[in-house]
């Protein structure tokens, strides 16, 4: 479904017809966007996600066809084109069609250097989100505004909804801190992105106080609608179910659980080569596009299918609860403690599970810290919120 397809239904009117408003992206007010970067140096933090109109033209190609002076391309993990695989190292490189230069910000610089942003005036950032803390899109957004308040560049941030729009987990701590996790959120912030660098600058997080920070804003949506991305955010995002299984299954990477990574339904399964964790199989293998070494590649592994089941948006611990048990492996089961703390943001909750506590004890732990976050997540809403949290 393209993004001017998806509409907002405003209300029914008295002859019965419904009145829908196209929803429009940052990205698609493009005469607002030129207008701001007129007789400007422009750089552009951007990937395959950054697509303008019905027509989903890339966001470079029409900014250069209206006469904007880009200058230079930063591409974040998975790459400026999006088919790096999670976690492998972008390469500096150049675009064959604009031949700009593309300068990586996955790899072993993940900041922008000072050397990086001179000659630039603004930074344009247009990256799709998904929700979750430990998506890397918004660590790189963060370290983006940290290089921009130094160097006194602008930023532009052109927002986009957001398709996990919940709010749960626990809070961030500071010991944990990582590219999987770099501001004190909950796994789940329930936030665009426009709002979340609202809420980085405005609590002064990385010292990001002094930018000169310009938020375009989504029209035609509200927190709470749902929303159909036009084009996968990542390989290993191919649709709306893998999206929202997204933030409760990837706590299973810190295991030796397959996540289906290697099929073409990754984040939809899960599984490992013994017959006690399900009667569904499958086999991860190399695939292009998706993942070319996954985890219990050539095995057939044993599981669940979450494809056709009905499922729920927000973070679930059903599943690391059930496979946990399953596996009957006590704390051997976390092949990756550390980095499963990394991913939850706390380090009591793989104590719990361990413990036997349930879904809703461990949950309790972080309901006081929720209604705080809650609190000022309200100082930095863009758009009308009317769920009722508390």
């Amino acid at each position: 479904m393209k993004r001017h397809t998806f509409l907002l239904i405003l209300g029914v009117l008295s002859l019965g017809v419904i009145q829908a408003v196209p929803l429009l992206n940052g990205a698609d007010q493009i005469d607002k966007i030129v207008s701001l970067l007129k007789s400007k140096r422009v750089g552009l933090v951007v990937n395959h996600t950054s697509l303008v109109g019905d027509k989903q033209v890339h966001l470079l190609d029409t900014l250069l066809s209206r006469g904007v002076h880009v200058v230079s391309v930063f591409a974040p993990e998975h790459g400026f084109r999006g088919n790096a695989d999670a976690g492998e190292v972008v390469m500096n490189g150049r675009d064959k069609q604009s031949g700009l230069s593309v300068i990586s910000l996955y790899g072993k610089n993940k900041k922008p250097t000072r050397e990086q942003l001179s000659g630039i005036d603004v930074i344009v950032f247009d990256i799709q989100d998904v929700g979750a803390r430990f998506y890397t899109y918004i660590s790189t957004m963060y370290y983006v505004m940290q290089s921009c308040a130094e160097t006194g560049v602008e930023m532009v941030v052109l927002d986009r909804p957001n398709p996990n729009d919940y709010i749960d987990g626990p809070i961030m701590q500071d010991t944990l801190r990582s590219f999987v996790g770099m501001l004190p959120l909950p796994v789940l912030h329930g936030l665009t992105i426009g709002e979340l660098a609202g809420m980085i600058r405005g609590e002064n997080w990385g010292d990001t106080h002094s930018l000169k920070l310009t938020v375009i804003p989504v029209k035609g949506w509200q927190h709470g609608d749902s929303y159909i991305l036009p084009v996968k955010p990542s390989p290993n995002l191919p649709n709306s179910r893998s999206i929202t299984l997204y933030p409760s299954l990837c706590f299973f990477e810190a295991t030796d659980i397959s996540v289906g990574r290697g099929t073409r339904y990754p984040f939809q399964v899960l599984g490992y080569p013994d017959k006690k964790f399900g009667t569904f199989s499958f086999i991860p293998r190399a695939l292009p596009g998706f993942d070319k070494n996954p985890l219990q590649k050539d095995k057939t592994c044993f599981g669940i299918d979450l494809r056709e089941i009905e499922v729920s948006g927000g973070l679930s611990l059903k599943y690391i609860l059930d496979f946990y048990r399953i596996a009957d492996q006590g704390k051997s089961f976390f092949t990756r403690p550390r980095f499963f703390d990394m991913l939850m943001g706390n380090t009591q909750v793989r104590m719990d599970i361990i413990a036997g506590k349930n879904e809703s004890q461990i949950k309790g732990r972080w309901a006081d810290e929720l209604k705080e976050y809650r609190q000022m997540r309200k100082r930095y809403l863009l758009y009308p919120d009317f769920r009722n949290f508390d």
